[in-house]
């Protein structure tokens, strides 16, 4: 009798194995743009932020910038700019480019992309919650009133209109 029950366990479950399915869902943030970065971009691995002279890694969540002699990357800006506005600084989508060092190109982007340029109108992912909006935040939550106005000069030795 026991070895009737077992075996019709069994065929129960071989049965019944045909039928179920497991279903795991995993959402994983790993390479999803940033909510400052600009909305219609799907897939691009780098933006260059032109005002800071830096660029950010959406894969790897990292800014690339140069400091010390060499390339660096961070999960955050370097102190000097921790009162820029990443949700109003221009970024530029680097569309053409898959490596994994867009410094090599820095030269030609520094030239085209000056401090202060301004492409076609952009629209952020998201948007800061509770936030007021005549005060700059950067990615450390600190308050601040100068906005990024100190980093709109004009670039010195490049003139806007030739680009």
């Amino acid at each position: 009798m026991k070895t009737l029950k077992l075996i019709i366990a069994g065929m129960i479950l071989l049965v019944s194995n045909n039928t179920m399915q497991a279903q795991v869902s995993v959402n994983v943030n790993i390479g999803s743009p940033p909510a400052w970065g600009p909305v219609g971009y799907s897939s691009v691995d780098y933006y260059y932020l032109p005002d800071i002279e830096a660029y950010y890694d959406i894969r790897a969540s990292q800014f690339i910038y140069f400091g010390r002699g060499k390339w660096i990357r961070s999960r955050n800006l370097p102190y000097h700019y921790r009162n820029y506005n990443l949700y109003n600084g221009y970024k530029v989508v680097l569309n053409d480019y898959h490596g994994s060092r867009p410094y090599n190109h820095f030269k030609s982007h520094k030239v085209k992309y000056y401090k202060g340029y301004k492409g076609k109108p952009q629209k952020t992912i998201g948007v800061r919650k509770n936030v007021d909006p005549k005060k700059t935040y950067n990615n450390r939550n600190q308050k601040n009133d100068k906005g990024n106005k100190r980093y709109e000069k004009e670039n010195k030795g490049h003139d806007k209109d030739k680009h």
